[in-house]
């Protein structure tokens, strides 16, 4: 008996572990292969899904609207604009209301506070209250009053003021000289001598002044005179101020003297005088003026 015929299941046996053993290695090869081929068809799968995607970014589910919706700020309320602040009303002084006095007889005209008290004529004697008138002051007679501008006593309330005025002289009859001259001049020179008179430019003229101061410890008055020649006629405007004491009674104060002077200043600073014929019979005239803040008052 042959070997093949005493173990003929080992020959068979052999055969099919040959086979089985070809196979595998065959089936890995495969196997290898597909997998590689497969791994391949996977990548360009994955490219080819992968390149769409950047057309998916505008397009969100309900879940992510959700989401991007509770991730936004929510917008701060606006706020309401604060109330405007009211502002204070300031009130304004109202400049003092000026008439015009103008006397075509004369030629003379000038601007006062319409508060003050005005007066006009040959008769009007101007005084001091308790030293009484204050005279003229040519030194040749023949002067007449034109008008007179007083100032209230109210209107320096809690003062020792007790007069201050304006007062218009002319005198017809003196040369320029003589209207460069004064019957009285200040006398108030320590040496007991008179004090000269001066000449100075008040408004858009050339004036003399002088001065003259009288009273005791209970009444003071103090005038300046100034005179002015135009068309052959003397015109004399006179300055007055009176007080009662010094200004320590009772708390009285002192009026301020530089003050007064200086309302009465500007009225003087706005005579204004025309020629006319003399002897030809006019009418005074008192006509209203703009307002001007630079009004006495």
């Amino acid at each position: 008996m042959t070997n093949f015929e005493k173990f003929p299941h080992k020959t068979n046996s052999n055969n099919s572990g040959a086979t089985l053993s070809s196979w595998s290695r065959q089936q890995k090869i495969a196997m290898i292969a597909g997998f590689v081929i497969l791994g391949f068809l996977i990548a360009l799968s994955a490219c080819s899904k992968a390149t769409p995607k950047p057309a998916l970014v505008g397009i969100s589910s309900p879940d992510a609207q959700t989401t991007t919706a509770a991730a936004a700020p929510t917008p701060t309320a606006t706020p309401a604009p604060a109330a405007p602040v009211a502002k204070k009303k300031t009130h304004k002084k109202r400049p003092a209301a000026i008439v015009t006095y103008s006397d075509p007889k004369t030629g003379v005209s000038f601007r006062y506070p319409r508060k003050y008290e005005l007066a006009s004529g040959d008769k009007i004697e101007p005084a001091i209250d308790g030293l009484g008138p204050v005279p003229m002051n040519f030194v040749q007679p023949g002067g007449a009053s034109v008008a007179m501008v007083a100032v209230p006593p109210t209107t320096y309330p809690g003062t020792d003021l007790t007069t201050a005025f304006f007062h218009v002289n002319v005198n017809r009859s003196l040369s320029e000289k003589e209207c460069s001259e004064f019957a009285f001049v200040d006398a108030r020179n320590p040496d007991g001598e008179p004090v000269d008179a001066e000449k100075l430019r008040v408004g858009s003229a050339y004036m003399e002044k002088t001065s003259n101061f009288a009273g005791d410890a209970m009444r003071q008055g103090e005038t300046q005179y100034y005179h002015r020649y135009e068309s052959g006629v003397c015109y004399e405007f006179v300055l007055g101020l009176g007080t009662a004491g010094y200004g320590t009674d009772d708390g009285v104060e002192a009026v301020n003297h530089d003050e007064v002077f200086g309302k009465l200043e500007k009225i003087l600073a706005s005579v204004k005088i025309q020629p006319v014929e003399v002897g030809k019979e006019q009418v005074v005239a008192k006509t209203p003026a703009a307002t001007t803040e630079e009004a006495t008052k």
